[in-house]
Parts: C-alpha cells; sequence; structure tokens
C-alpha cells in the first residue's frame, strides 16, 4: 500500500477527481447535443461513421469514468494486484452477461415479430382441383404403370 496522507491531501484529492469527472461529463453533454442536432440543427450523428465515432467517443469517456472512480475512489490503485484482478474479472464477467443478455432479448425479440406476423396472414384456399404442395420439375404427377 502507499503511504497514508493527511486529510487536507485526501480532501483536494476528492477535490480534482470531482473536477476531473465533472469535466469529462460536461464533454459528453456536448457531444451528445452536436450529435443529436440540438446545438447545428443541420448536423446529425443518427447513422454512418459520425455514429459510431460519438457512439465510441460515449463508451470511452464512460469507461474512463468507471475506470477513474473504481481505482481511485474506490482506493483500487494502492492495493495488491490479486484484490485489483479478484473484483476486475467478476466486473467483465458481468458486462459480457449483459451485452449477451441484450443479444439474445433482441433474438427474442425479432422472433415474435415473426411468429406475429406468420399468426396474422391470412392463407387463401386452393380450389379441389388444383393441385396442391410442391411440384418437382420433370416429375410425374401420376406414376405410369407398366
Amino acid at each position: 500500500m502507499a503511504g497514508h496522507q493527511t486529510y487536507e491531501e485526501q480532501k483536494a484529492l476528492v477535490f480534482r477527481g470531482l473536477m476531473l469527472l465533472g469535466f469529462i461529463t460536461l464533454i459528453e453533454v456536448t457531444i451528445a447535443w452536436f450529435a443529436k442536432g440540438h446545438i447545428v440543427h443541420s448536423i446529425k450523428f443518427s447513422h454512418g461513421f459520425g455514429h459510431y465515432l460519438y457512439m465510441l467517443l460515449m463508451v470511452g469517456f464512460s469507461l474512463y469514468k468507471a475506470y477513474f472512480i473504481i481505482f481511485y475512489f474506490m482506493h483500487m490503485a494502492s492495493e495488491v494486484r490479486g484484490l485489483v484482478l479478484s473484483v476486475l474479472l467478476p466486473t467483465s464477467l458481468l458486462i459480457w452477461a449483459i451485452i449477451a443478455f441484450f443479444q439474445e432479448g433482441t433474438s427474442w425479440g425479432h422472433r415474435r415479430e415473426i411468429i406475429k406476423e406468420k399468426n396474422e396472414e391470412v392463407v387463401k384456399p386452393v380450389p379441389a382441383s388444383q393441385p396442391q404442395g410442391y411440384l418437382i420439375p420433370g416429375a410425374q404427377l401420376f406414376p405410369l404403370r407398366g
């Protein structure tokens, strides 16, 4: 562990951390206003490269803030490597699980829409005089007996 800090040093560190987190949050909000077209109405990052850049910046800033909070406010920076890994590994597995749940939910929602469309589909009956089903090209309907 690192050396102990005085109360004033800890207080200064907390205020610097809060200022940094507040500054990054202001940057995120400004980027979001630009991306959604609230500042310059002709600029919107709703699709294409701009959208991916916007999302990448937002995720990057959020991950940096999470890293900063965990390592400095939760004092993980001064802990031994084993303890840090024992906290970060389950957290990364939790993030993976959340992504997997969203993917699974999206898949279920898509299949549910397909089933709803099939249930609402109106099937027109075919007259009995016409053959029903699939016909293989070149196949005889009634095989010849020889």
